[in-house]
């Protein structure tokens, strides 16, 4: 179809509905989450009871503990703010290099190599998170046999969980810089050695600088895919449960409007870490 001739009237009446009916199916959830944060009502749902900030601040003569007076969820939000730190910069670190790998080296195997490196992203995240824990808990067990030595980090906990999440998250960092490398005029490079720029200067200079975009982005896509993962970290979590096991705890032991502040407050974390990247995203040479 040319944009710029008329379209019928249905056909404009149709695309205003399905692009309105997904709007409201993605975003509705969200908005009804959000209002009833603030709903004076000992549950999270309708009707509406009135305004309070008792589920953000407390309120100890109603017996009710707000978010920022909950040390057990405050915990499992720093909790699931260090887990995403370090699969964040292992993710970007590994995806860098693999990157690199696949597309400055030449070696037998490399395509299949580039396609086990993407298997876990087909693997079910249940599954992938059963299979690290089988293996972690079976190098374990034959240390502590062989050698009598106890390797915590292989039993479940956080550095399992961060292994298990690392596992896959390392693939989608992996495919997002390799993505700008393949676009990198290699001649940049070239001319700068001719010039007499040893290869860390080189990298450090006009490679980095180009990649920081792939590297922001995908830093970004590591920190919220891991601070979101549920089905892996279910598997693997110990003492310290992330952000995503405790609110599954509390929903089975009976939802309160606390977990809808929770939502709100990721929700806003969230835009304003999107907004800030785009802000310093890369702009317009003029």
């Amino acid at each position: 179809m040319i944009p710029t001739l008329p379209q019928p009237a249905w056909l404009r009446a149709a695309t205003a509905i399905y692009v309105g009916g997904f709007l409201v199916f993605l975003f509705l959830p969200l908005v009804i989450v959000a209002v009833f944060a603030f709903n004076n009502a000992p549950y999270p749902a309708p009707p509406w009871h009135g305004f309070t900030l008792d589920w953000f601040l407390g309120n100890p003569g109603a017996g009710r503990t707000g978010l920022f007076g909950d040390q057990e969820l405050l915990g499992s939000i720093w909790t699931s703010c260090l887990v995403a730190l370090w699969v964040t910069a292992l993710s970007v670190a590994v995806g860098t290099a693999n990157a690199f790998l696949m597309e400055r080296a030449q070696f037998p195997g490399k395509g299949a190599l580039s396609l086990l490196m993407l298997a876990p992203l087909v693997i079910p995240g249940v599954i992938l998170g059963i299979s690290i824990l089988a293996l972690a808990s079976r190098v374990a067990d034959l240390f502590t046999d062989l050698l009598g030595w106890e390797l915590d980090f292989l039993r479940p906990g956080l550095p399992l969980v961060v292994l298990g999440q690392f596992s896959y998250i390392v693939a989608i960092a992996t495919l997002t810089i390799s993505a700008r490398l393949k676009r990198f005029d290699r001649t940049l490079e070239d001319a700068a050695l001719n010039l007499g720029a040893s290869h860390a200067a080189v990298l450090r200079t006009i490679t980095l600088p180009y990649l920081r975009p792939a590297l922001i982005g995908s830093a970004a896509i590591a920190f919220l895919m891991s601070f979101e993962n549920f089905n892996t970290t279910l598997m693997l979590v110990g003492s310290d449960p992330p952000l995503t096991i405790m609110m599954y705890g509390r929903m089975r032991e009976g939802a309160t409007p606390v977990l809808n502040a929770v939502s709100l407050f990721l929700m806003v974390a969230s835009a304003v870490i999107a907004l800030t990247l785009v802000r310093r995203g890369p702009r317009p040479s003029s």
